[in-house]
């Protein structure tokens, strides 16, 4: 019989190797989104505030120029679900295998972003590895690759500095290369775009 401890390391094992690729694509992006905060004037705590409370890629970019510009909530709110709406499946697609999750549930639906859904929904712990550990280290592990990422841009950009302009779209395009995000990005844009028009003072 494993005691706890003993099932924790060994979950955390199991799901390590898993994030690496992860880890290689998540610390690219957040030290540009770091570095992209850092030229728009915001301070390193910010981005790494954001990519604690957050933790959407597409969504943390966009909110740059929402905290730049005009107070607009409706605007926010619209943009934020469109472009994370197809979250609302993959939470269908996860019903059953967070089933008797405990207090672990909670922050595997909020940690849920594109790459840990890939991980959790296909890979089968081996046999001995506890499926709720597994998806908590691989949860927390991504998390922690995306929050590092972030600050460390941050700091980097007081000491480095290059012209950034388009950023902000290379890095929000991205999620147009997948399938299942690409419609619900195009539509955000529209509709924030309308509400900006609507909305904005003259």
């Amino acid at each position: 019989m494993q005691n706890k401890r003993q099932v924790i390391t060994k979950a955390f094992k199991c799901a390590f190797p898993h994030t690496i690729p992860i880890f290689a694509g998540f610390w690219f992006l957040g030290l540009t989104y770091g570095i992209y905060m850092n030229v728009s004037g915001f301070s390193f705590w910010y981005p790494m505030f954001m990519s604690v409370t957050i933790f959407a890629g597409s969504v943390e970019f966009v909110t740059v120029n929402m905290l730049l510009g005009a107070f607009n909530p409706i605007q926010a709110l619209a943009m934020a679900f469109m472009i994370n709406a197809r979250h609302l499946f993959y939470g269908i697609a996860m019903l059953d295998k967070f089933k008797g999750m405990g207090w672990k549930k909670p922050y595997l639906i909020f940690g849920m972003c594109d790459e840990t859904f890939s991980v959790n929904c296909t890979v089968d712990p081996p046999e001995g590895v506890d499926r709720g550990w597994f998806m908590f280290f691989v949860t927390l592990l991504n998390q922690i690759y995306w929050v590092g990422g972030a600050t460390a841009g941050a700091l980097l950009g007081y000491v480095i500095h290059f012209n950034t302009t388009g950023i902000e779209f290379s890095c929000i395009s991205v999620g147009f290369s997948y399938p299942a995000s690409s419609t619900a990005l195009k539509i955000g844009f529209i509709i924030s775009k309308s509400l900006n028009n609507i909305f904005s003072p003259l």
